[in-house]
């Protein structure tokens, strides 16, 4: 029996002793040096800081709008006999132009009515003052003669009269002109709302109107664009200052220009767009010469403006693929690791960005996409630039794609 259990627990002790032997050859093996390798630079495409004096060019738009424009009222009631060739939508009259003329016949008998009687209030005057010459020298021996009996009552309603009588000749000599309409400057028809044997009554409205010499455009400016044009809210140009701003719009596939001169800025920020609103001058818009194309500015008109701004010194510029959402710019350091601040900026077009800090003249800033940046992260520009071993120090937010 314990012959029979012997034979039976060898093969058990064999295997156990087997896995021991495994176990000690595992423990007393020779570990392999680790081999630690530095994760490989990313390639970046860098531009130069640089520094530069400038004049900034804003970009903003608006339409072109009259800075005169007229509601033509009738201040008399009358037939409409007779409208000139120019009140036609888009007709064209000069200062003083008869537009529409209303019947005058009840206004010019009304004139010559009063005419009468300014002449006949001027012969009781006549009268009055003969009389009471006539009275001083009868009474000259009295010492103190009244002011009746030297006729002073007489001459004086002689003379209120006399002055009644010429206001209302004055009235109506107004009514009559009234009855041809005509304005003092130089202009377009916008709309036209009556027509040739057509009554109207006084406060008919007649048509709208709008001056030519001088049109304008607001333009939305936002405070950063403010800041590069270096005027204050509230600027308003002296007679021969102002920014220059050039006008462009397409019309059939060509580009027209126009100059003109934005003279000042509203006083207040609006409060829905929180932009405050400048206004560009063009003179004479409807000028053959106006344009390059003799195109003329029209009323109505959307156009792109572009205003230059006052000079600036010393401002460094980089390339506006280079400023990164929040205003934050990434450089590569000159040991070849990211470095991510915090820009200052002045001004931003759609080519370049100018900055008043966060980076020096001479810096590489980078200009192409990185994911999930990281600062202190390893570099090197595309043509191969050196690269230095670095370890991440601080995350950047999360808007990794520029």
């Amino acid at each position: 029996m314990v012959s029979e259990l012997k034979r039976a627990a060898f093969p058990v002790v064999i295997g156990l002793v087997g896995v021991a032997v495994y176990a000690l050859l595992q423990i007393t093996k020779p570990q392999p040096a680790p081999k630690l390798e530095a994760p490989r630079p990313i390639s970046v495409k860098v531009e130069p800081a640089i520094r530069t004096i400038t004049r900034p060019t804003v970009v903003a738009f608006g339409e072109v709008r009259p800075a005169v424009r007229t509601e033509l009222v009738a201040q008399v009631g009358g037939k409409v006999v007779a409208t000139s060739a120019a009140f036609i939508e888009g007709g064209h009259f000069a200062p003083d132009d008869v537009l529409l003329s209303i019947e005058d016949t009840d206004y010019l008998a009304a004139m010559e009515e009063v005419a009468a009687r300014v002449a006949a209030a001027q012969l009781e005057l006549e009268q009055a003052s003969a009389d009471a010459d006539v009275a001083r020298k009868q009474l000259a021996a009295k010492s103190d003669p009244s002011p009746l009996a030297l006729r002073e009552p007489q001459v004086a309603r002689a003379e209120s009269a006399l002055r009644a009588a010429q206001t209302s000749l004055s009235l109506a000599k107004t009514n009559l002109e009234r009855t041809q309409i005509r304005l003092p400057y130089t202009g377009r028809v916008e709309n036209k709302f009556v027509d040739l044997g057509q009554y109207v009554n006084p406060g008919k409205v007649l048509g709208t109107v709008f001056g030519t010499d001088v049109v304008q455009v607001r333009l939305p400016l936002t405070t950063n664009q403010l800041v590069a044009l270096a005027v204050p809210i509230g600027y308003q140009a002296t007679a021969d200052g102002g920014l220059a701003t050039t006008l462009t719009a397409t019309l059939g596939g060509s580009v027209y220009r126009w100059q003109g001169i934005l003279t000042g800025l509203d006083a207040s920020i609006d409060s829905a767009t929180r932009t405050v609103y400048g206004t560009v001058i063009i003179e004479d818009p409807y000028s053959e010469s106006s344009s390059a194309g003799d195109m003329p500015l029209a009323v109505g008109l959307y156009v792109d403006a572009e205003v230059e701004g006052r000079l600036m010194v010393d401002a460094v510029q980089i390339p506006s693929e280079g400023l990164r959402a929040g205003d934050k710019i990434f450089v590569l350091t000159g040991e070849g690791l990211l470095d991510i601040r915090q820009a200052d900026v002045v001004h931003r077009s759609r080519s370049n960005a100018l900055l008043s800090s966060g980076v020096e003249p001479g810096e590489q800033v980078i200009v192409s996409a990185i994911r999930n940046p990281v600062r202190g992260m390893r570099l090197q520009t595309i043509d191969g630039a050196k690269i230095a071993d670095s370890e991440v120090t601080e995350p950047a937010n999360n808007n990794n794609e520029a």
